[in-house]
């Protein structure tokens, strides 16, 4: 399982492979804005609204061979997400971030070798009451993201497997 993690011909094959429906695809309300189009990784989600302490609790952790699913409601009120916090996230070995939310320091955050993916940027950064819950099911995009499940995401968009 780990080297199809790393290796996955993208989400089109994926999608083809798997057409018995055991996957998950994302309604493509996202855009790039990592350095690394691709990527893919375990599941590790957290649900935070407008108020980052926990992305950037989480990013200070062992990230190999993982993804930050954060629901962050959707809000297009703030960042949750700016190059300080994706510099943490390279710095322990995340592969990527999907954000239900807005990123900012987008030009920064697209020089890193990290998978980014969000609906879109904001320069406002978010509010710090260390408010959050993690590793729970998370559902947007059409998509339920649980932990430990499988995330692969390139240019054409985010699928989901059972881990």
């Amino acid at each position: 399982m780990a080297s199809e993690r790393l290796n996955f011909q993208g989400t089109a094959d994926l999608c083809d492979e798997h057409e018995d429906g055991d996957i998950q695809v994302c309604e493509p309300i996202f855009r790039d804005f990592g350095g690394e189009k691709a990527f893919s990784g375990e599941i590790v989600t957290l649900k935070c609204f407008e108020d980052n302490s926990k992305v950037r609790e989480m990013l200070g952790t062992d990230g190999r061979g993982k993804v930050l699913v954060v629901d962050a409601g959707g809000s297009m009120r703030c960042a949750m997400l700016g190059d300080q916090l994706a510099i943490l996230a390279v710095k322990n070995g995340w592969a990527g971030v999907v954000m239900y939310g807005c990123i900012r320091d987008s030009r920064a955050c697209g020089e890193l070798s990290l998978g980014v993916k969000a609906m879109a940027t904001h320069p406002l950064k978010s509010k710090k009451m260390g408010v959050g819950r993690e590793n729970i099911p998370v559902r947007f995009a059409g998509v339920e993201f649980r932990p430990g499940d499988l995330l692969f995401a390139d240019e054409d968009g985010i699928v989901v497997r059972p881990g």
